[in-house]
């Protein structure tokens, strides 16, 4: 059932035909393009976490909260699927500012990766390559931001990373708050931590490696689900990803001791 949201396939449904208005019960093409950005989001996140959307129902939810912002339903979006890839003309046009609207929803998430500096003599270093605030809002699209960290030359094995952040606005009374996920690519082994934040202040979540695989990438995101809508805003800043080797955060060889000679 899933695949009939696929907008990708948007375009093999049928054959292109004539450019005419669109029908007062198919949505207008403002409608349209803000519906297409939000599921290209929607494909995007259960894309980059398949463990959590392996079950159709939940990606049914993520589809169906798409739809409840927009106060429509599942039917009114096919239908007009369908009469845009019979128009593919005007799908095309709206299409192309959908993709605009994607590009600049990057940009403003802070999409750039810094310059990488040398990391590996380094006890501790910021990694993180987006800006460091965030601001979550009722009324945000995509209310969070995601990061994938690849480094030229792999992480030392056993590093510990801790994602901090100053955070204000969370209410007690909110259904959801902020999730966290950070994902650790040690080869054959991902090493995975979930947290939320429940106040606040500062937060921080620490996440150790296993101390025999390097780091191939490190990745997850922050993420407040746009259901509940009793909060006015959340905001956060002074985003860090600090990266400690091993040593540098307590870890030490056992020396040997020699028995004292009487």
């Amino acid at each position: 059932m899933c695949k009939h949201w696929f907008i990708y396939g948007l375009t093999s449904l049928c054959a292109l035909s004539a450019c005419s208005p669109v029908p007062e019960n198919i949505l207008s093409q403002k409608e349209m393009r803000a519906v297409l950005a939000d599921m290209q989001i929607a494909e995007a996140i259960i894309n980059a976490d398949q463990d959590t959307y392996r079950d159709d129902a939940k990606k049914l939810a993520l589809y169906e909260s798409v739809f409840n912002k927009y106060h429509i339903t599942q039917a009114e979006y096919d239908s007009s699927l369908t009469w845009y890839a019979q128009n593919l003309d005007i799908y095309m046009r709206v299409y192309n500012l959908v993709s605009k609207d994607i590009e600049d929803r990057i940009h403003d998430l802070g999409d750039v990766e810094r310059t990488e500096v040398d990391t590996q003599k380094s006890d501790s270093v910021d990694i993180w390559s987006r800006r460091n605030y965030l601001t979550f809002s009722p009324k945000a699209s995509f209310n969070g931001t995601t990061f994938n960290i690849e480094p030229k030359e792999s992480y030392p094995p056993g590093s510990t990373f801790k994602l901090g952040m100053n955070v204000w606005g969370i209410s007690q009374q909110a259904k959801h708050k902020p999730q966290i996920r950070i994902c650790l690519d040690q080869g054959d082994t991902t090493v995975v931590i979930n947290d939320q934040i429940m106040r606040d202040g500062y937060h921080e979540t620490t996440l150790k490696s296993i101390v025999t695989k390097r780091i191939k990438r490190v990745y997850g995101f922050i993420y407040l689900n746009n259901r509940d809508m009793d909060y006015y805003k959340i905001y956060t800043d002074s985003i860090s990803l600090m990266r400690y080797n091993y040593k540098s955060v307590g870890f030490e060889t056992t020396k040997e001791v020699k028995p004292r000679e009487n």
